[in-house]
């Protein structure tokens, strides 16, 4: 579940709340009791895990082999010959 960050356009106040994507954006402050509140955009947090693509391509350290060409160096059309 995401986590939506709200502002009050009546006395300023911020909060965030835990909300299903199906769930209704607040729109009562909890400060003023007002109708005010407008949610903001904010930054996305995610990490990625496992053995998927970031891990093995942009991940510093030792380099998998990309094809059977980066030992002898007889494809010159591939990263791996030109690096």
């Amino acid at each position: 579940m995401p986590i939506y960050e709200y502002r009050c356009d009546d006395c300023g106040h911020e909060l965030a709340k835990l909300q299903k994507l199906s769930d209704a954006p607040l729109t009562d402050c909890p400060s003023c009791h007002k109708s005010a509140l407008v949610k903001q955009i904010s930054a996305a947090g995610f990490r990625l895990k496992g053995s998927g693509w970031y891990e093995t391509d942009f991940k510093p350290g030792k380099k998998k082999n990309l094809a059977s060409c980066e030992t002898d160096g007889a494809c010159q059309s591939c990263p791996a010959a030109q690096g």
